[in-house]
């Protein structure tokens, strides 16, 4: 197939739409089931890109959800806590590496998740299928699926669920090309691979970075290189917890992802884990009701009126104090800057989130107010000299 038409662009009123290869090549995906669209297919492509590299550089079977261009959440698959398969709704699930790494990488941020265009490094098995079946998911891109799992999948949205199957081998050109008001550019793809050896320049007093947290600043820039800058990414235990994409000001990267990784840490607050839900509340209801309690305002849910919509007993509200001391309890934490830090205000906020080790470019004129800021926590950075903006 050497061109699939769309039933639009980005917006229903831009028609025609298409997507195909100018070299008159065949495309590298068959569409298995659904009639995935545009913003699909820009989920499915740049998603992919996202998990093959993490395959590559880790070894693991991978996973990304995807929104709007840029990711929720990605994760390898390493095995899930008793208390991760609870937040992230696969108690009693027979779980794959792969099912798991997605699991993981739709748990990140539920909120951002809504939805989402999913990719999988791997073929996809029924262990995966099975955790997908019970989302609200737009479609999923994998080199391969499993008959019982396509099967699965082929019947989600009452079969409109989207399907595509990528060539593994596929390989774009050097060069790419893309269109703004009727004006070409053209570049270099980025294809250079992360790897450890961009972690040797530590600047910092302390300058150990032991393995997991290796893996998981890999993990952090790797996602960078396909999130839409400025961005800053959270990594715990082999997935991203926060990703702050898009912004503008850098501090706002750090600030919004931080305040994820922290609602995703709060999530595993024995207060937040008993919550009294009714037993037929659903999913996103759910997730929405402890984004909102974990939150300051969480009167919205407890308000006389509007908590017996969502719980069989009016839960204690859980207070600034209490949030600020569970979340004090984070360690560990991996963070990566798609480019330098300016100030040491990022390393400030990242710390308040359990940040202990940073992957980020360096060569800010400021460089030494960073390092000096990492030092007073006892932050080990290393600066990559590698920037990773995507647009």
């Amino acid at each position: 197939m050497k061109e699939l038409k769309l039933k639009y662009g980005c917006n229903p009123n831009q028609i025609p739409a298409r997507i195909f290869m100018e070299s008159g090549a065949d495309l590298p995906i068959t569409v298995l089931n659904g009639r995935p669209g545009y913003i699909n297919f820009l989920d499915a492509f740049n998603s992919w890109q996202l998990v093959r590299e993490l395959r590559r550089a880790t070894g693991l079977p991978a996973a990304a959800s995807f929104k709007h261009v840029s990711p929720a959440g990605a994760a390898v698959g390493l095995p899930l806590t008793d208390t991760l398969k609870k937040i992230y709704s696969v108690e009693g699930m027979e779980l794959s590496p792969l099912a798991c790494a997605y699991a993981r990488a739709r748990g990140a941020d539920r909120m951002s998740s809504f939805g989402d265009f999913v990719a999988l490094s791997d073929v996809c098995d029924k262990a995966t299928a099975l955790v997908l079946q019970h989302e609200v998911s737009d479609g999923v891109i994998a080199p391969g699926y499993e008959p019982e799992a396509l099967e699965i999948l082929s019947a989600k949205k009452k079969g409109k669920y989207n399907v595509i199957q990528i060539d593994p081998a596929y390989e774009p050109e050097e060069l790419e090309t893309k269109q703004v008001f009727g004006i070409t550019f053209e570049q270099k793809r980025n294809n250079d691979h992360i790897t450890e050896e961009l972690l040797q320049n530590r600047p910092t007093k302390n300058k150990e970075i032991p393995e997991n947290a290796r893996r998981d600043l890999l993990i952090a820039m790797i996602t960078l290189k396909y999130t839409q800058s400025n961005s800053v990414c959270y990594v715990k235990d082999g997935q991203t917890i926060g990703v702050g994409a898009g912004q503008q000001s850098r501090i706002h990267c750090t600030r919004l992802a931080g305040d994820k990784a922290d609602k995703w840490w709060l999530r595993q607050c024995p207060k937040v884990l008993n919550l009294p839900f009714k037993a037929d509340i659903r999913k996103p209801d759910r997730d929405n009701t402890i984004d909102v309690y974990t939150s300051d305002d969480w009167e919205d849910v407890l308000a006389d009126g509007v908590w017996e919509n969502f719980f069989t007993e009016k839960p204690e509200p859980m207070t600034r104090e209490e949030r600020k001391a569970w979340i004090a309890k984070n360690t560990g934490v991996a963070l990566g800057s798609d480019a330098f830090f300016p100030f040491g205000d990022n390393i400030e906020r990242a710390h308040r989130s359990g940040v202990e080790y940073i992957a980020q470019t360096g060569g800010s004129i400021r460089d030494d107010n960073v390092i000096e800021t990492c030092d007073k926590y006892n932050i080990a950075m290393a600066m990559t000299g590698v920037r990773l903006f995507h647009h």
